[in-house]
């Protein structure tokens, strides 16, 4: 494109700037111009992505049609399909008419789908439908409608990862992508910066007959070395604020470094990476983790249940003449290992003291000898003799069998 077209464009939609990567951009959007390519327009939030739909519009065959720019993401999602495809009366609450919606006003026009990354996945497909056949159906309709609308989309994500993450469908993202324009963020275009802050200087003295602020040289270095996270926008808002609140109209760099934020985070936060190293990764790493790790405290407690109630049983089954309430008190979601012989006798017998006449110091020694004494006092009667003993039936039986009494 000619030195002299540039020059023009720039002036009518007053884009202020030389650097290389914009003059490049606007090449590309006059030559799109007069064709029907869709057009995707990608860049950081604040570059001035919305001037290039413009520029294409105005310099297309259907530059005397409509021209509706519509940003996706500050439009409901139970709403947008109704706005974007229109819909009959009744087909929802409110609905009291009939509504053409975007693509049924804006026929043989453009359409500027700003945030496009936005849209719900429903919303995208209906989208490709009319980018393929140019045939929609409204909300609550059972005819199809046909369109022809020129689309110029735009969005600040990283579509390709979206694209990974399940949040935009491939297809469409090439149905859009016919033509890419990349915008470059403000920090890329160097002397560009100083041009535009005088720009907004100048607007601002104008419209409040002020006198106009005027950088230093040391204060323009630092102008463009700052990273300008918000781009072009937030340039804008930090000269008005010096124009307003600057008691001096010579801006020094100690001057401009009070309105410009120092802390690293502000100025990374707002910066959109292009590299595709961010995603949900590690954040559903994280959650994978918590329900894996909730899952085995839930298989924890059912064992421990288990266990409790096993040993409830036991000690129901095997319950001596020891009142209930004199049982140790269990420990709520301690381990409960399982009763070994020795434990459940514990827990069903009573103490015998030995006596002096057990001479044979050993257990199972004077153990067997007070079997055989209580059923010699019982008359060889075994229920008497274990309540004699304090100890279950059960046991008993067990002693006995142990001992080879029980013949």
């Amino acid at each position: 494109m000619k030195s002299s077209e540039l020059q023009n464009i720039k002036m009518r939609y007053n884009i202020v700037g030389n650097c290389e990567t914009l003059n490049h951009v606007l090449d590309v959007a006059l030559q799109v111009a007069p064709t029907d390519l869709s057009v995707l327009i990608a860049g950081e939030s604040g570059v001035g992505k919305e001037i290039i739909p413009r520029i294409i519009h105005d310099n297309s065959p259907r530059r005397r049609e409509k021209y509706f720019a519509i940003n996706c993401g500050s439009i409901p999602e139970g709403t947008i399909d109704s706005e974007l495809f229109g819909h009959v009366k009744g087909s929802f609450t409110g609905a009291i008419n009939d509504s053409p919606g975007y693509f049924g006003v804006a026929n043989k026009g453009t359409l500027f789908l700003d945030e496009v990354g936005e849209l719900p996945l429903a919303t995208q497909a209906r989208l490709l439908r009319v980018l393929e056949t140019g045939e929609y159906i409204p909300v609550g309709a059972t005819e199809v409608r046909k369109t022809d609308v020129r689309i110029v989309a735009a969005t600040n994500v990283n579509i390709r990862l979206a694209i990974s993450e399940g949040r935009f469908r491939e297809d469409l993202y090439y149905r859009l992508n016919s033509i890419p324009i990349q915008m470059p963020p403000l920090r890329e275009r160097g002397e560009d910066i100083v041009l535009l802050f005088r720009l907004f200087a100048m607007q601002m003295a104008e419209k409040y007959h002020m006198e106009k602020v005027v950088l230093t040289d040391e204060a323009k270095q630092l102008l463009m070395r700052y990273k300008w996270p918000g781009n072009v926008r937030q340039l804008k808002n930090i000269t008005e604020q010096i124009s307003i609140l600057s008691t001096e109209r010579l801006i020094t760099a100690d001057v401009l470094s009070r309105f410009i934020p120092q802390d690293q985070e502000t100025t990374q936060l707002a910066t959109i990476r292009n590299d595709g190293d961010h995603s949900f990764e590690n954040e559903r790493e994280i959650l994978y983790k918590i329900l894996f790790e909730l899952r085995s405290n839930v298989n924890d407690m059912r064992r421990e249940m288990s266990n409790l109630k096993r040993r409830i049983e036991d000690v129901q089954i095997e319950g001596s003449a020891k009142p209930a309430t004199q049982l140790p008190p269990l420990q709520p979601l301690q381990p409960i290992q399982p009763l070994s012989p020795t434990m459940e006798d514990a827990v069903a017998e009573e103490y015998i003291e030995p006596t002096p006449e057990f001479e044979n110091l050993n257990v199972n020694a004077w153990s067997r000898q007070a079997l055989e004494k209580a059923l010699l006092r019982n008359g060889g009667n075994r229920k008497k003799a274990a309540q004699e003993l304090g100890i279950s039936d059960r046991t008993l039986y067990r002693r006995l069998k142990q001992y080879g009494l029980d013949k």
